[in-house]
């Protein structure tokens, strides 16, 4: 068969092929037989070639004239099918009835989220006022104020996120609450602080450059160790729900406390040792003590008249602790899949 027949017979079976379009999927499938890299008008393109000079100029005419229809034709196709389809979906909205759907979606709270509303009645029935503060801060809150001086030692563990502009940096725990409000209050004083911390540390299972701190801190007259030892022994029982969890005291030292305190208990998921204690049976959870005259008088508080005890919950450990969660990752991730067991 020569070129021009093939041209008028393409022409002919694309009238009938569109006629019997009815989607947009259809139309598509018409497209790419037709219009395709592959489709019969490249083809025919490829056999205008062999022709001769004189012949190319009467068929590629014809060719040209059939390439132009037929786009004129699927686009005036697309455009019908497109209208047909939105209006049919605005149709379909118009008489949605919200009593049929019958499916349930149902959310859940994030792990530090019940967490955190825990400890905050927890801590609000026991008398504490709940507080936040700036996740930006400068030295003398985040260091100075709390004893540790630019000399200090202890400022190579905390890893600082230092800002541009000098002497600011990304809060490295909840400790300079403490300070700014010994400055706005008086004794007697009892808060809480729940919020984010930032370390310079590679990020790993049970590392990360953000988590979460839980500190609390009591001042008034007389302030002793019992007090101090009572108050987290009570959290930390109620958020593991074990009235018989054990608790052990370790001196350790801490620059904003004296004498300060490692508390650990006993682990809450096994009896004779496991992978999370580290076949101990003990797990360390929190950094306590009687807060050092220093951090009073940076506070304006005068050591002489009051005392009083700070205790640090790793925030971000206990949730791992409480729900089993061996990857902390998983925390600051979005998948579902994870969330949903919560």
């Amino acid at each position: 068969m020569d070129l021009k027949k093939q041209i008028i017979e393409t022409r002919n079976l694309f009238h009938q092929a569109l006629s019997a379009v009815g989607t947009l999927e259809q139309l598509e499938a018409t497209r790419v037989t037709y219009l395709g890299r592959q489709g019969t008008l490249a083809l025919l393109t490829d056999e205008l070639k062999k022709l001769a000079p004189e012949e190319k100029r009467e068929v590629g005419a014809l060719l040209n004239e059939l390439k132009q229809e037929v786009q004129k034709l699927f686009d005036a196709k697309k455009a019908e099918l497109e209208t047909a389809a939105q209006r049919e979906a605005a149709e379909q909205l118009k008489n949605f009835d919200v009593t049929a759907y019958k499916q349930r979606l149902q959310g859940s709270l994030h792990p530090y989220t019940q967490v955190i509303k825990q400890i905050e009645d927890l801590f609000i029935s026991m008398g504490f006022v709940i507080l936040d503060g700036k996740e930006v801060e400068n030295d003398f809150y985040n260091f100075t104020a709390l004893n540790i001086p630019e000399d200090h030692p202890a400022r190579d563990m905390h890893d600082t996120f230092w800002l541009q502009t000098p002497g600011w940096l990304l809060r490295t725990h909840t400790s300079p609450v403490q300070i700014h409000a010994m400055q706005q209050r008086k004794p007697p004083i009892a808060l809480a602080v729940n919020g984010r911390v930032y370390r310079h540390e590679a990020t790993d299972a049970t590392h990360d450059f953000m988590f979460m701190q839980t500190e609390g801190m009591v001042i008034d007259k007389n302030i002793s160790l019992a007090h101090l030892i009572s108050s987290a022994q009570h959290m930390l029982r109620v958020l593991f729900e074990k009235a018989d969890l054990k608790f052990r005291m370790r001196p350790a030292y801490y620059p904003f406390v004296e004498p300060g305190l490692d508390i650990d208990i006993s682990c809450p998921f096994c009896k004779s040792g496991c992978s999370i204690c580290k076949k101990t049976g003990w797990i360390e959870a929190a950094g306590a003590g009687l807060i050092h005259p220093r951090v009073l008088q940076a506070g304006s508080i005068d050591p002489a008249v009051y005392s009083g005890y700070a205790f640090g919950f790793g925030l971000t450990r206990l949730v791992m602790f409480k729900y089993g969660i061996h990857d902390i990752r998983l925390l600051h991730s979005s998948s579902l899949d994870f969330l949903k067991q919560f």
